[in-house]
């Protein structure tokens, strides 16, 4: 029984039941902040576990979920999973335990013929009503029946002593007995919700009791298929089977059949999770994700993967799941590409780290020590990104363990002198190459006398760089926009009398800015005061972009709805790059509105403004939050009119005016539920429409008319080209009706049958399929066959044909064709009657042919 037809199995018996199937949630559980995935079928219930009923009382589903409470495991054992899909039959104040528990044994022992000798059950140790509906109603033997306590046998685990409050309750657990040296595996958990919890432990019963049940679907795969893993089954061997195309074999096979699996399960994970619109990131599901991703990619390089590899997995995980999930199947591109982003971006962190660490676990060996001190893995982790649990393991495949104490304690005394704090931030902190503070003053000032702080020069302090050079700058105050927000940073000058220094590019550090600099005469020293001077066109024309990318966040949201949300942006001089959630590609007339309502608030003349305020303020007022950023106390909100404002740090024209004209040139798929904008404004934009203004001039002249007129114009020669080519067409099915009696005419006679054949000079494949039409119309109960061939310079189409009384005698044009194309090297298919052929080979097609009349005639003489 494959996975498909036992989810199916379980819906429908319990859609009998009196049970309404309902379809998965999404692995981000809608209106519920409580839970980061979707990790138990009874996630989207929980109104009803309340008390708040939908029209049903009884519920089955199939759903969806994603835990990383067991991720250590997963590879490990034969049935943690992070991706896994839970089947479970839910009562909302209806039927209660004895229900449950029959239904329980009837699917498993009469639906799916499990041998009852194989199945073990345990209860809460004072559950005793559970106790004797095993023992008496269903007759399981009393040596079968295990009592457990809170932590094992109540739902949540040690709820009663430790929380939380809310509905809990004793569960019941069935196992099946795979036997030594196997043992047995739990398959259903019935959790009998009778209780509300209290503060301080105290349960008082519901006056309507749940019924919350969950199976692991690979489990059960497992069982069903007789396989003692569930990476042995028809759920994971496809998946695993294109891990390994895509990576050469190790030498030791205990690791190798981990890493498959570790993959494979991670793979399913990320497929589903970006499907459902959670795109890796360095923010709470995005990093889980993310840390996916690069675990596979660790798992890869293990098995001796030597470049990306997890994208091209995708569609084997939308292959396998498509039936259940043709949603899928419907993104995998856009996952693939997702995935593929991702790769690349760890690679070189992958590549380092591995090295780095690889020589220090040789160098321990050669010491005859087994381990890594926390402060070589955090520098490892601090100069390379490479994160401790990676580091973890990679190490203990190789027998070695990391100093975890030490290392969480330079990350504690680190995150202390870090002034920005965030939940994954602490994480990925880096320490700042400078300690120096910069004034930003380039919202006021695009030229200023400053002071050189600091000169670095390969990650190292220098005093002086002499003309050529290259090196990072740090200014006291500074009139440059270091990159952030998605703006690129300024370029520009410092000049004094004795020096000039080109400012190839800004960046933030800390709380400095960072300026690339190149020395195009002179010498720069440490403590020089000079003239900065910004790149006033460029910083002009990267500002407006930006307040471009403002606007049109504004129209997105009306013309799309408020679901609208920035998921990342790109602002430099030439063009501009939006990134927006949206669950689809916007149609031309939405495309359109966008553009033009854009272009109304440019042409409003609307001051730009911008304040800073207290966070919470700004947010009270509706300015929005881009998802990636972490905000201080006070924010610099920018709003423009009364229709946009949104926290944002970067520079921004003074008046929308400025901004001149925008043009969308692109729109398009980033991963799935992200969309991306790209556009233009000012002069760029004047380019293209000027452009635009010319082809339509053009096009004018060719139609001799004026641009008023040209659509119509066009539209009346488009109509007049349709009719002659509509007459044509009905010229040429007329000739190819009235030549079809001489076609028969020429027929060969084999047997009883009639065999056509045509060779016919650049007609379009419908002509092939009229005259095979006519040809059975003139030739009504008679036996025949039809190799009908059009030829052009570039390709053979080719059709064969027969009659349907010969067709049942076992003549298949299906297979001769593709065999008579094989021929060439060409491809073809199709039914008994009817097939047809490409073949590019046109050189050699007059013995292409020759050869395809013997088959045919040969197949027609049997």
């Amino acid at each position: 029984m494959t996975h498909n037809e036992l989810r199916k199995k379980f819906l429908d018996f319990f859609k009998a039941k009196g049970h309404t199937a309902l379809s998965s949630d999404h692995l981000v559980p809608a209106g519920d902040a409580s839970v980061l995935f979707t990790s138990a079928g009874m996630n989207q219930f929980k109104e009803q576990f309340l008390g708040h009923l939908k029209g049903y009382s009884r519920a089955t589903t199939c759903q969806k979920c994603l835990r990383t409470d067991d991720l250590k495991n997963v590879g490990v054992t034969s049935y943690h999973h992070t991706f896994f899909e839970m089947l479970g039959n839910f009562s909302f104040g209806d039927y209660f335990k004895e229900d449950a528990i029959c239904w329980a044994w009837e699917f498993l022992t009469e639906q799916l013929k499990l041998d009852k000798n194989k199945l073990l059950v345990s209860v809460y140790k004072d559950d005793e009503e559970s106790y004797n509906i095993w023992k008496d109603k269903i007759k399981i033997p009393k040596e079968k029946i295990m009592k457990l306590g809170d932590k094992d046998n109540f739902w949540p685990s040690d709820a009663k002593a430790n929380g939380p409050n809310g509905p809990c309750g004793p569960c019941s657990e069935i196992f099946y007995d795979y036997g030594e040296p196997f043992g047995s595996v739990e398959v259903w958990n019935l959790v009998f919700t009778q209780f509300n919890r209290k503060e301080g432990g105290a349960l008082e019963p519901l006056p309507n009791k749940n019924i919350d049940t969950g199976m692991g679907l690979e489990r059960l795969c497992a069982v069903v298929e007789g396989v003692t893993n569930n990476f042995d089954t028809d759920l994971f061997k496809p998946i695993i089977a294109a891990i390994k195309n895509e990576v050469s074999n190790s030498s030791n096979i205990d690791k190798q059949k981990r890493d498959f699996h570790a993959i494979a399960d991670h793979i399913r994970a990320v497929s589903f999770a970006i499907s459902d619109g959670i795109v890796p990131s360095n923010e709470e599901r995005g990093y889980v994700i993310r840390n996916l991703i690069r675990k596979s990619a660790l798992h890869g390089k293990n098995l001796g993967a030597k470049k990306p590899f997890l994208y091209k997995l995708v569609p084997a995980v939308a292959s396998v799941m498509q039936e259940a999930y043709p949603e899928l199947k419907a993104r995998r591109e856009n996952i693939s590409q997702l995935v593929l982003s991702e790769e690349e971006k760890f690679t070189s962190t992958l590549e380092e780290g591995i090295r780095i660490l690889k020589d220090e676990m040789a160098r321990l060996s050669g010491d005859s020590k087994s381990e890594i001190t926390g402060e070589f893995a955090f520098k490892l982790f601090d100069t390379h990104g490479f994160p401790l649990e990676l580091a973890k393991e990679a190490a203990s495949q190789k027998g070695f363990t990391i100093d975890e104490k030490e290392f969480d304690g330079l990350m504690t005394r680190q995150r202390d002198q870090s002034r920005k704090k965030g939940k994954i931030a602490d994480t990925i902190f880096k320490s700042p190459l400078v300690k120096e503070k910069t004034q930003f003053i380039g919202y006021e000032k695009t030229q200023a006398q400053v002071k050189v702080l600091e000169i670095i020069k390969d990650k190292k302090p220098v005093e002086k760089l002499e003309k050529g050079e290259r090196a990072q700058a740090v200014l006291d105050v500074s009139p440059f926009y270091g990159e952030g927000g998605g703006q690129v940073g300024d370029t520009g000058l410092l000049k004094s009398a004795k020096v000039t220094v080109k400012v190839l590019n800004a960046q933030k550090e800390a709380n400095a800015i960072l300026l690339d600099v190149e020395v195009e005469s002179g010498k720069l020293s440490k403590g020089d005061t000079v003239t900065a001077q910004v790149d006033e066109e460029r910083r002009h024309a990267v500002a407006k972009n930006h307040t471009a990318t403002h606007l049109l966040q504004g129209a997105l949201r009306k013309v799309l709805g408020e679901h609208v949300r920035q998921q990342g942006s790109f602002v430099e001089p030439q063009r501009l790059r939006f990134d927006f959630t949206h669950f689809k590609a916007l149609s031309e007339d939405e495309l359109s509105r966008v553009e033009q309502l854009v272009n109304e608030k440019i042409n409003s003349s609307d001051a730009v403004n911008s304040e800073v305020m207290d966070i919470d303020k700004a947010k009270a007022k509706g300015a929005l939050a881009f998802f990636g950023d972490k905000y201080d106390k006070e924010v610099r909100m920018v709003s423009l009119g009364d229709y946009s404002m949104e926290l944002c740090g970067g520079t921004h024209v003074k008046n929308t005016k400025d901004i001149g004209i925008f043009k969308i040139t692109s729109e398009g798929s980033v991963a799935s539920g992200i969309r991306r904008i790209e556009a233009v404004t000012g002069s760029a934009a004047q380019g293209i429409l000027n452009s635009q203004q010319k082809t339509l001039e053009d096009i004018c002249a060719l139609l001799k008319c004026s641009q008023e007129n040209a659509a119509d114009k066009l539209r009346q020669l488009m109509t007049e080209f349709d009719d002659l080519q509509n007459k044509l067409k009905q010229t040429m099915l007329n000739e190819v009706k009235n030549s079809a009696q001489g076609l028969i005419d020429k027929a060969k006679k084999v047997n009883d049958a009639f065999f056509i054949v045509s060779k016919m000079q650049g007609a379009q494949p419908e002509l092939l399929r009229c005259a095979v039409d006519t040809i059975r119309v003139k030739l009504k109960d008679a036996k025949w066959a039809a190799m009908l061939t059009s030829l052009n310079e570039t390709q053979v189409f080719l059709i064969l044909a027969a009659s349907k009384n010969l067709s049942e005698k076992g003549f298949h044009c299906g297979k001769l064709i593709s065999k008579i194309a094989a021929l060439a090297g060409g491809s073809g298919g199709g039914r008994p009657d009817m097939a047809q052929a490409g073949i590019k080979d046109v050189p050699n097609i007059d013995t292409v042919l020759e050869k395809s009349e013997k088959i045919i005639l040969e197949e027609l003489k049997r």
